[in-house]
């Protein structure tokens, strides 16, 4: 999926979104429908210097509800179940994980940082186990279908879906 740019706009929207001024957007990794932020690409490191290693993370209201409610249903369970039985599966989220990091590499050299504070640490548990199905799926929503197999079994799991959208406002651009 093709980043765009964090507009003023944007910003101020996700910072509704999450009740908060919003830090450190680097981009918007996704977006609802209507044009709203749903996933932000943060900086690997903070303007505080804080070390950040989630790079997707999930903005939006209605999709993080959804999945805090998948989470304490047990699903992250059964999908660590399923990703210690099956090999495949494991291949594919370690290559999701080996992706991920690729692209915060990328990242860190387009903004001239270095964070080896988290060197090899992705998000979500990769590239073993089910940590954090908000970070899978802001993965998924931002790389699309088939890079993060667990973040998409979590998001075709989940009752929001990225295709409808639940805004309570639309965007005024």
């Amino acid at each position: 999926m093709p980043l765009t740019e964090a507009t003023e706009q944007d910003i101020a929207e996700v910072s509704r979104q999450l009740g908060r001024p919003a830090r450190d957007i680097a981009a918007i990794a996704a977006r609802c429908v209507c044009g709203n932020p749903l996933v932000v690409q943060t900086a690997p490191r903070l303007s505080n210097g804080e070390p950040f290693p989630t790079m997707y993370y999930l903005t939006h209201p209605a999709a993080t509800a959804a999945v805090s409610t998948l989470e304490a249903s047990g699903f992250m369970a059964e999908l660590q179940n399923k990703l210690s039985e099956d090999a495949e599966l494991a291949d594919a989220y370690r290559r999701a994980h080996a992706q991920y990091l690729a692209e915060r590499d990328e990242l860190e050299a387009l903004l001239g940082l270095d964070v080896p504070e988290i060197d090899g640490i992705s998000a979500g548990g990769m590239p073993t186990r089910v940590k954090c199905l908000h970070a899978l799926i802001g993965h998924s929503l931002a790389a699309g279908p088939g890079v993060n197999p667990i973040g998409d079994q979590a998001l075709a799991a989940c009752t929001w879906q990225p295709t409808k959208c639940v805004c309570d406002h639309r965007p005024t651009n």
